[in-house]
C-alpha cells in the first residue's frame, strides 16, 4: 500500500490510487498531466466496484478542468 491502477473508465491517464487508514479505504482518482497531477475526487471505499456517480462527476470535473486549461491557453485570453 499504497496501490495504483488504471482507470480508463474516467478518462486517458487517469487512475485511481488505494489508501488504507485505520477505519476507511480511500480511493483518490487522478490524472497526470505534463504540467500537473489533477485530483479529480477523493472518497471512501464502501464498495467493490467504484460508483457510476463518483466515474461520472470525475469525468466531468475533468472536462471542466480540460476546457479551462484549453481557454487560459487559446489567444486573446
Amino acid at each position: 500500500m499504497p496501490h495504483s491502477r488504471p482507470m480508463p473508465a474516467v478518462g486517458d491517464d487517469c487512475h485511481e490510487l488505494r489508501v488504507r487508514d485505520v477505519g476507511h479505504s480511500w480511493r483518490i482518482v487522478y490524472r497526470v498531466d505534463d504540467d500537473a497531477i489533477v485530483i479529480a475526487a477523493v472518497f471512501a471505499k464502501k464498495t467493490a466496484r467504484t460508483p457510476t456517480q463518483i466515474i461520472e462527476v470525475c469525468r466531468q470535473r475533468l472536462r471542466r478542468y480540460d476546457d479551462a486549461e484549453e481557454k487560459a491557453q487559446s489567444p486573446g485570453s
